[in-house]
């Protein structure tokens, strides 16, 4: 028995600590309604990053309302990341079980190919994601990068709110404005001017397109701009504009 209160005890402080904390993610994405977000967590992290790493802070990013970004831009992104955003809850659940059956096959193909001294293939299976444009604004705005059920459970929480509190456009405004381009590229206005000196009011549909592709590897990207995949994935998106369906 004496044991037993000191436990409930400390249960009751970590529930209400938690909730504290979901108030806390409430409250700060009910003020995004009217407040476009200073940073988001990705973005400090590779502040720290760079300054710690390189020695220096080289950033760039500009804020650009929804109605300035170029249509092609928001179809692109729609159309490479998330061509059902639109119209889902915030979360795309066929498109996140197909995910898993593919990452469940990799890895099985994987541990057939497992060498007899039992280490593990010097290439590990490439993992498919199935997040949507707001589980990806949820995750970079507020979480770290690490990949465990309960980061995954805050995120589904988080996503649900954006979703709940924030119109599909403020969504998609926002992580347009935040979403990383390349090492200390951040939005699509800082993007559209370092890779093709011009404002996001003005991508053409192959460069939105170009933009679009990159988005799941920028700073990889970034070193290849003559990748002969990310110009013919490109070109595929470009002619998959006319059908991604703004919100």
């Amino acid at each position: 028995m004496a044991f037993t209160k000191p436990l409930l005890r400390w249960l009751l402080v970590v529930a209400l600590a938690v909730l504290a904390l979901q108030l806390f993610f409430v409250a700060r994405i009910a003020a995004m309604a009217v407040l476009a977000p200073q940073s988001t967590a990705f973005e400090r992290s590779e502040a720290w990053r760079l300054v710690t790493e390189k020695g220096h802070l080289r950033w760039r990013q500009q804020w650009l309302g929804y109605d300035k970004i170029s249509d092609n831009l928001k179809r692109a992104v729609i159309a490479s990341e998330d061509d059902s955003f639109a119209n889902h809850d915030g979360v795309d659940w066929e498109a996140l079980e197909k995910a898993w059956q593919k990452n469940a096959k990799a890895e099985a193909k994987a541990a057939k190919k497992t060498p007899p001294n039992g280490k593990a293939p010097a290439r590990p299976p490439k993992v498919v994601g199935g997040s949507t444009i707001t589980q990806q604004l949820a995750k970079n705005l507020f979480l770290s990068g690490e990949r465990t059920l309960l980061r995954k459970g805050q995120e589904f929480v988080l996503t649900l709110t954006l979703e709940a509190l924030l119109s599909k456009e403020r969504i998609l405004e926002i992580y347009l404005n935040n979403v990383e381009w390349g090492e200390g590229v951040f939005g699509a206005e800082a993007a559209a001017q370092h890779y093709f000196r011009k404002s996001a009011t003005q991508l053409s549909p192959f460069e939105a397109a170009r933009l679009a592709v990159m988005l799941p590897r920028p700073k990889y990207f970034e070193k290849l701009p003559n990748s002969g995949y990310l110009t013919e994935r490109a070109g595929v998106i470009a002619g998959r504009l006319v059908n991604a369906e703004l919100p």
